[in-house]
């Protein structure tokens, strides 16, 4: 479901060593995804749930238990991307992300000396390294980019977020082409449903429309980087799953579908989308209907800033919370 006319791509938020090795080339190959993402919970769900990781995990025991994520992360991102070299080739698609320690969220340095790190042992070009949107996190992405790392903001909840992460990017992205380098390029995640999780019981209540805050966000934060006409720079709108049965499980990624944009979905997500037939392009939405939209919600008492600040730091527990998790579980396998 990659439309190469209309430049939208369809990337798979979903990493599992033996699915990697079979189901993701088949996907592939018939050009349902072009890309995919990783992150820490995605990994422990993985890593927690199936078999393929126990001869790999006896093999390393002794090991600490970081030193046992990380190889199983190196390879999995690996083997993916080889899967995608193909693509990458081609041209600006074809990346697996692998995100930074959540816990170094907040460490500039750190960040900068991981990513280095896991960005040469996996030792393959269409590699991203996801950055949470933070203050250190800004920096750490101007100097990857700058080093030819290419990047993937992550946790981009605001359109202040996404504005500073335009900055860095630049930055970095003008700094490795000054110094003679071809190819580098971006992501900025905009979290689309963790807005109307959060919200739509409450706009119910007050009989306003559920189900449109995530979307209207993302809209709003996709007319910031289209209007910043930086190529190599796209949006990338994620947590497009939907929860329960009320919405189509495609919504998220049908509500969201223009040119120069990424959706990365889970799995279910993309087979509902390739089984719905061909889409009608929704954005870009204009910028009239998003400013009345969120008047509105001012109006009955809802402070964005608040929302954003909320999402942010519950997205970054989250990671951390998930990561601890697996770090644990990983100790206990000896």
């Amino acid at each position: 479901m990659v439309d190469d006319n209309l430049a939208f791509s369809l990337w798979l938020d979903f990493v599992e060593r033996d699915f990697l090795r079979e189901k993701f080339v088949e996907m592939v190959e018939r050009r349902v995804v072009n890309g995919a993402t990783s992150n820490p919970a995605i990994f422990a769900a993985a890593i927690g749930s199936s078999s393929a990781y126990r001869e790999q995990l006896a093999e390393l025991k002794g090991k600490t238990p970081k030193e046992k994520y990380e190889a199983l992360a190196v390879e999995d991102i690996k083997n993916a991307a080889i899967a995608l070299r193909g693509v990458y080739d081609e041209g600006s698609e074809g990346y697996i992300s692998i995100e930074v320690d959540p816990f170094l969220a907040h460490d500039t340095e750190g960040t900068i000396a991981e990513a280095r790190r896991l960005f040469r042992e996996i030792d393959e070009p269409n590699v991203m390294i996801k950055i949470p949107a933070t203050e250190a996190g800004y920096g750490a992405m101007e100097a990857l980019l700058g080093d030819g790392i290419s990047v993937n903001a992550t946790l981009v909840f605001s359109p202040e977020q996404a504005s500073r992460c335009l900055e860095a990017m630049k930055r970095g992205i003008d700094e490795f082409e000054n110094t003679g380098g071809v190819r580098v390029e971006a992501v900025i995640s905009v979290f689309v449903s963790r807005f109307d999780r959060l919200l739509d019981g409450m706009l119910q209540e007050k009989g306003l429309p559920t189900a449109m805050t995530g979307i209207m966000n993302a809209a709003k934060i996709y007319n910031i980087v289209q209007a910043n006409h930086t190529p190599s720079v796209r949006t990338l709108f994620a947590s497009t799953g939907v929860k329960g049965d009320h919405l189509p499980a495609d919504y998220y990624v049908r509500k969201l579908y223009g040119p120069h944009c990424i959706n990365t979905a889970p799995l279910a997500t993309i087979e509902a989308f390739e089984a719905g037939g061909k889409p009608v392009p929704t954005l870009p939405v204009s910028q009239r209907e998003i400013d009345e939209y969120f008047e509105t919600l001012a109006r009955h008492g809802i402070v964005m800033e608040d929302i954003y600040h909320r999402l942010l730091e519950e997205g970054l527990h989250a990671f951390e919370e998930a990561f601890e998790t697996m770090l644990r579980e990983l100790s206990d396998e000896g």
